[in-house]
């Protein structure tokens, strides 16, 4: 009987620790109030390389419409021998600089 208390008593602290554990409060890191929406967006897509297909995806159709800069991005992109995700990184650089 002393061992089945001694083990009841043990899962009891444990639970209370745990739950006390995932109840605290935690720190938050606050975001400067006038950042803008596109430095957000900048920060939360920076590496491209990490993108899905359909971000990569609507990203180029947006940025196609810049003829010039596309151009001029995707051939640096080529002389640089860079494919696939590789590229895409150095795409997005190009396009937001």
């Amino acid at each position: 009987m002393s061992q089945i208390r001694i083990a009841l008593i043990s899962v009891a602290i444990a639970g209370t620790v745990a739950a006390g554990m995932a109840l605290a409060p935690t720190a938050s890191i606050a975001q400067p109030t006038g950042q803008s929406m596109k430095d957000k967006a900048r920060s939360t897509t920076e590496d491209a390389s990490k993108w899905t297909q359909k971000q990569w995806d609507a990203a180029k159709a947006k940025w196609a419409k810049q003829k010039d800069k596309w151009n001029s991005c995707n051939k640096q992109a080529a002389d640089k021998k860079l494919s696939g995700r590789d590229s895409w990184s150095f795409i997005y650089t190009c396009m937001t600089s």
